[in-house]
């Protein structure tokens, strides 16, 4: 995480984390762990991210320590996401500082603020003719993945004696279908006639593959990042495009981000947010997808000068490297649950959610090389970001996997994509059910 900006063989003595001497952050730390312990915690954004930060700054710190972790568990981001979750579910802290961080979350719109700001960002500051062609060729690398996904859990499925039809139905589709609310939820809605099942007991088995698929996603992220480090061909570093790599992009910034610059930038990514508000009062689709529209739009026709593109940029590196670990802990506290996980895991179904996720990735990752895409990129916004918990998904895989200026892509991927799986899920249900 850029926040922690000691190289890791200093001695601790002279460190710094979060930008400080450690014994000033452990100092601050220190009082807002007691808060939160002894319940004097103050309620709404200030108390809920003083100890979203601290909690976030430490558990990523530690979890880029530990050499397993970091190499084959995703490090601090699944440190984080995890250790938050089980420092609430087992009383280490108490419920109610947690309940703080839920309604920041929740009702204060944390997550959406986040989103927000990085879905603004990175397309801003993106070269209009990348958007432009990567747009176009995007669609059937989502599609690519899906296919492969839901063929092969089906396969995988029938041979294992869980049937081609409920592995594809209730473990394929809800993975691929973009989280919790804009996927599993409405495909009840869609599956509980057809499959003549209670709404109660089609979530019951569609909530833990997609809990535990985020997980394998988020793991899988740090693996693709792995892979990419080790055979530089297969990546971008966070290039989607082969071809955004080999020429230098016009639009790159030249001058240092200043107060003035953010505030601006706050402002716009906020106002985008808004306006895909409001335009889904109109419009049948998900705010986000509407947002990245709107954003996408205004970046092609060039009517925002270049230098509110560039605020909007600059807030964007401002909230991911400041506020990155701090999200990660709300999302372990508000939208992780361990006992979940732990209840539903067997070897039979954990293997066919495995399927699905790695064959999500493995057919965009081929689609995406074949129309000009690295295929780790790919890979991950394509597969891995159709198989993860929508945003909040999206914001620990790309983290985990060191690429967040894909956010736009992997929104795409949530939002849009999870609207094309409800559209599947009414075909396969003529089909199978």
């Amino acid at each position: 995480m850029k926040n922690l900006s000691t190289p890791k063989a200093a001695p601790w003595g002279s460190q710094q984390i979060a930008g400080m001497p450690m014994m000033i952050f452990l100092g601050l730390a220190t009082c807002v762990l007691f808060s939160g312990w002894n319940g004097s915690l103050p309620l709404g954004m200030v108390g809920a991210l003083a100890l979203m930060f601290v909690l976030g700054t430490l558990l990523t710190e530690l979890g880029e320590r530990i050499t397993p972790v970091r190499e084959y568990l995703g490090g601090g981001t699944i440190l984080a996401i995890f250790g938050g979750a089980a420092l609430f579910e087992y009383r280490i802290l108490p419920v109610e500082a947690g309940q703080v961080i839920i309604s920041f979350m929740k009702e204060g719109g944390f997550l959406n603020f986040f989103i927000a700001s990085l879905v603004t960002g990175s397309v801003l500051g993106m070269s209009s003719a990348l958007l432009k062609n990567a747009a176009m060729r995007y669609l059937p690398v989502i599609l690519g993945g899906v296919a492969v996904a839901l063929l092969s859990v089906g396969l995988v499925g029938s041979l294992m004696g869980y049937g081609f039809k409920n592995a594809v139905l209730l473990i394929g589709l809800p993975i691929m279908g973009g989280g919790m609310g804009a996927g599993a939820v409405p495909l009840v809605e869609i599956l509980s006639g057809p499959m003549q099942m209670s709404s109660a007991d089609l979530l019951s088995r569609m909530v833990p593959a997609v809990v535990i698929a985020n997980t394998l996603a988020i793991l899988m992220g740090t693996m693709l990042a792995r892979l990419g480090r080790r055979y530089p061909s297969l990546t971008g570093n966070g290039n989607l495009m082969v071809k955004e790599s080999s020429r230098k992009v016009a639009e790159e910034q030249v001058q240092a981000p200043t107060l003035e610059s953010l505030g601006m930038g706050l402002f716009i990514s906020s106002s985008m947010f808004v306006l895909g508000s409001l335009l889904g009062n109109f419009i049948p689709m998900h705010p986000f997808a509407l947002m990245i529209l709107a954003v996408a739009f205004i970046k092609v026709s060039g009517v925002l000068p270049r230098r509110y593109e560039q605020a909007a940029a600059d807030w964007y590196q401002f909230v991911v490297t400041n506020l990155t670990p701090s999200l990660l802990v709300g999302i372990g506290v508000a939208y992780t649950s361990i006992p979940e996980l732990i209840n539903a895991f067997s070897i039979s179904y954990f293997v066919l959610v495995l399927v699905t996720v790695v064959g999500g990735a493995l057919g965009a990752a081929l689609v995406g090389r074949m129309i000009g895409f690295y295929p780790i990129e790919a890979a991950i916004t394509g597969g891995l970001c159709m198989a993860n918990m929508g945003g909040t998904g999206d914001v620990a895989v790309l983290s985990a996997a060191q690429r967040m200026k894909l956010m736009p892509f992997a929104q795409i991927s949530s939002r849009l994509g999870g609207a094309v799986m409800l559209i599947l899920a009414t075909l396969l249900i003529s089909l199978l059910a």
